[in-house]
């Protein structure tokens, strides 16, 4: 039966429902105490029915005094500066077991930022473990955490001069006037863009398939066992998503466009290099096109246009 209460703030309400069902680790946190945890969150630290994380100081979550203190030091100058915090820490669960948990800390009204935060948090032990392995940092981009341009040239290489029948295809994506958009922003926002950036562009291919950075803003996706018009299709999904992506961290605010190259592997191209420069070139040819656009290889200097602006 609905409270009194909850039938007089029915906000209120909606914000305990949530705090209590919805799968995540969010806690409201003011003057360096825990003002509403979310289930998710108290579960985290290993409380449960009995025990509750509400009311209790943030230090008792925090290994020691030092990096208490310099957890807030960071937080105060993000938070000075106009951005979030969004790192890795590690915290301490009721029972004085450790783990790693990606806190990302936002201040409820920016323009009160010593004033009520709000903390999102991932446990990221078994991730902060696998990236600490020497072949996990061999194959992947630090910042985005994708396939680095070694993986993928592996990859690719694979599939380069193969005699199995089965097509495959390779984008390339290069963002519009990046640095442009992000100047004055600074290398930690722009980091935080790539790395968002990358995770959007995973969601728009299948399992099968691999996302990589190049370098700065460049991508490649590799799609085995898909060909050129199906490669299309899903040049033009990732174009449109990128188009639609927005660049929202703190009190910074962007948006971005892309263009796109289209390549299917063909007995021409007999070298990794041969196919990357393919699309490299056919991603040129939609950059000059006005960007915002996607072109596909047909054979050496012909290019087919699939979409533009």
């Amino acid at each position: 039966m609905q409270s009194q209460h909850d039938a007089a703030d029915p906000i209120a309400a909606r914000m305990r429902a949530m705090m209590v069902r919805a799968p995540l680790a969010v806690a409201f946190v003011a003057a360096g105490r825990f003002e509403v945890v979310s289930e998710h969150f108290n579960h985290l630290f290993g409380h449960g029915d009995e025990t509750d994380l509400t009311g209790t100081d943030q230090r008792a979550s925090v290994v020691s005094d030092s990096a208490h203190q310099a957890l807030q030091a960071r937080i105060g100058t993000a938070f000075g500066a106009g951005r979030p915090l969004d790192e890795e820490v590690e915290f301490v669960r009721r029972d004085g077991s450790r783990f790693w948990g990606r806190l990302q800390a936002t201040p409820v009204h920016w323009e009160q930022p010593a004033g009520e935060a709000m903390w999102i948090l991932d446990d990221v032990t078994a991730a902060r473990q696998q990236r600490l392995q020497p072949t996990w940092s061999a194959k992947h981009d630090e910042v985005t955490e994708l396939s680095n341009r070694r993986e993928m040239e592996r990859r690719l290489a694979e599939h380069v001069g193969s005699r199995r029948h089965e097509p495959v295809s390779v984008l390339f994506v290069d963002i519009d006037k990046f640095s442009e958009i992000l100047q004055g922003m600074g290398a930690e926002v722009a980091d935080h863009f790539l790395y968002g950036l990358g995770q959007m562009l995973i969601t728009k291919v299948r399992a099968s398939d691999t996302v990589a950075r190049l370098e700065n803003d460049h991508f490649v996706v590799l799609l085995p066992d898909c060909d050129q018009h199906y490669a299309q299709i899903v040049a033009e999904k990732i174009r449109s998503s990128i188009a639609g992506y927005r660049l929202r961290w703190g009190l910074h605010r962007a948006r971005v466009k892309a263009s796109l190259g289209v390549v299917q592997l063909q007995p021409s191209l007999d070298t990794v290099d041969a196919v990357l420069g393919a699309g490299q070139l056919a991603c040129a040819e939609a950059k000059a096109a006005g960007g915002d656009s996607v072109r596909v290889f047909i054979s050496s200097g012909s290019y087919e246009e699939l979409a533009g602006a």
